[in-house]
């Protein structure tokens, strides 16, 4: 799965969350076929999914959206 973010500041700021969550994530580029205003992406596994989400609402992380690969295609999930 996979966060898109409009600001590199809330790309790292997410990061530092997500990784005193102690959540296995990977900073990437953001996908071509997502719109977003920061060239940053975060993946992470799939089973962390209501984790994150609790964590980007609790900190009031702003976030383009959150994305699953299906088919060869990014598809919103929120």
């Amino acid at each position: 799965m996979l966060i898109a973010f409009d600001s590199t500041q809330q790309a790292l700021r997410a990061e530092m969350l997500l990784e005193y969550a102690d959540i296995e994530i990977d900073i990437c580029p953001t996908p071509k076929e997502i719109t977003a205003g920061c060239a940053l992406s975060i993946e992470f596994p799939a089973e962390e999914l209501e984790q994150v989400q609790s964590i980007i609402d609790t900190q009031q992380v702003e976030i383009r959206g959150i994305f699953i690969k299906k088919e060869g295609k990014y598809v919103t999930m929120k």
